[in-house]
């Protein structure tokens, strides 16, 4: 059980905080940041110049797939390439800066993980300095989202982009001086293909890819992405009320619900997460396309997810610790949970986006342990909320049973958590005052 770092004064004795007003949208960005902005909205930017950054993590919901469709099914996206699709459901874009370079951390006896990025934590930072950084580079050259196949080829294409001259006034005129080969676009358009530079020109290519990350990580550390502009912010900063339903939420959360165990409201600007990593006994998604790839996926529908402990194992440092971290996914942040465009849109949750609702979700860290168990593991969340059960977890071993799965809260007490977990959207507009 990871201790509890709450911040219990926060808001149960009224403590107001200041909320700083941010801009809505490019004005005001540093050049780094409208630089990033740029790179991260190119669809150039891959195999068939179709996807960006942005396709799976759009603001309008919350920096996550914006697709209802996709969401309410697989709630895995497709890459560049028509029919390919990664494993997990992409997690949100916004405050993912704020996670420190990835590392253990002794804590009563047990070794905790805490930070990175990506669901397994495999974007540690270590690279960049910078987690949000090193995550960054990661879609580029993945065959199965932006699908090129050197990061000469992602370089290349933003020496040559509209927004080039500002690469090259943040970065150094020199950042594009690099001999690429006469046939690299042709080169770049096949996912097999092959750039061959000589070791100077190489070093330059890598010093340049870095760079492209540090500037997607600026924008994402931007007050445009990290906008900190939730109703629960201006509750915070007195200018604005909850209502009865969201302050029992509130108190839900904290207390008995036990939510705020991990996504801890610490500081004046709570994150909603301490960037640990956690089993909640997730079924799997049984639309989850990743499971028909059996090019990429040769165990098919017996491929388990079994996140931190397999990024631990592929560390000789760290591959001691993999199987008590077998099923462990990182502890996203609760900002922007229920952000979407318009009130019908579905959005999606954990790691492989098997719940299709907070009320589900709220209601799977509720009833977990106490339903009984659905005859398929592969059973959908609609049909398993019908028929009265939960399916077995994706990962048996290592589930948190100390913090979730018989919590004892009533469905009124579900709604009202569900209720507060609305409140932290970003965009919330406050009323004005009628002058007379």
């Amino acid at each position: 059980m990871k201790t509890s770092r709450i911040c219990l004064n926060l808001v149960l004795i009224g403590c107001l905080l200041p909320v700083v007003a941010v801009p809505v949208s490019g004005k005001g960005m540093s050049k780094i940041e409208k630089l990033g902005k740029a790179i991260f909205s190119d669809r150039n930017l891959s195999l068939h110049r179709n996807q960006s950054c942005k396709s799976c993590h759009a603001p309008k919901a919350g920096w996550s797939g914006p697709d209802s469709d996709i969401n309410a099914k697989g709630a895995v996206f497709e890459g560049s390439v028509e029919g390919l699709f990664g494993n997990r459901k992409p997690p949100s874009a916004a405050y993912a800066t704020q996670s420190p370079i990835f590392h253990g951390a002794e804590e009563a006896g047990e070794t905790l993980f805490i930070g990175g990025n990506f669901w397994d934590g495999r974007a540690t930072g270590e690279r960049l300095g910078n987690p949000a950084a090193d995550q960054a580079l990661g879609p580029f050259l993945n065959p199965v989202e932006q699908a090129l196949p050197d990061a000469a080829c992602v370089v290349k294409r933003v020496c040559t982009a509209k927004y080039a001259k500002r690469f090259k006034k943040v970065w150094g005129k020199q950042v594009c001086n690099i001999d690429f080969p006469e046939n690299i676009d042709e080169i770049c358009a096949d996912p097999q293909g092959i750039v061959e530079l000589d070791e100077e020109n190489r070093r330059k290519v890598d010093a340049a890819y870095d760079r492209v990350g540090l500037s997607i990580a600026a924008f994402e550390a931007s007050s445009k992405v990290n906008a900190f502009s939730s109703k629960f912010d201006y509750y915070l900063a007195g200018r604005a009320e909850l209502s009865p339903l969201e302050k029992q939420g509130l108190e839900l959360f904290m207390g008995k619900g036990k939510c705020a165990n991990c996504h801890v409201l610490d500081g004046p600007r709570p994150l909603f997460t301490d960037f640990t990593y956690d089993n909640l006994g997730v079924p799997r998604n049984p639309e989850n396309p990743w499971y028909r790839m059996t090019d990429f996926n040769p165990d098919g529908f017996d491929w388990i997810d079994v996140g931190l402990g397999g990024f631990l194992a592929s560390r000789d440092d760290y591959s001691w610790f993999a199987r008590e971290n077998f099923g462990k996914q990182k502890v996203p942040t609760l900002r922007n949970v229920d952000k979407r465009p318009y009130p019908g849109f579905v959005k999606a949750y954990t790691h492989n986006g098997y719940f299709k609702s907070l009320k589900s979700l709220v209601h799977f860290y509720n009833t977990r342990d106490i339903k009984p168990r659905c005859d398929d593991p592969f059973t959908k969340e609609s049909d398993a909320l019908a028929m009265g059960c939960w399916p077995a977890p994706e990962v048996p071993e290592n589930v948190n049973t100390t913090e979730l799965g018989d919590l004892g809260l009533t469905e009124q007490e579900e709604d009202a958590i569900v209720s507060f977990l609305k409140t932290l959207s970003d965009g919330y507009k406050t009323r004005r005052r009628k002058h007379h």
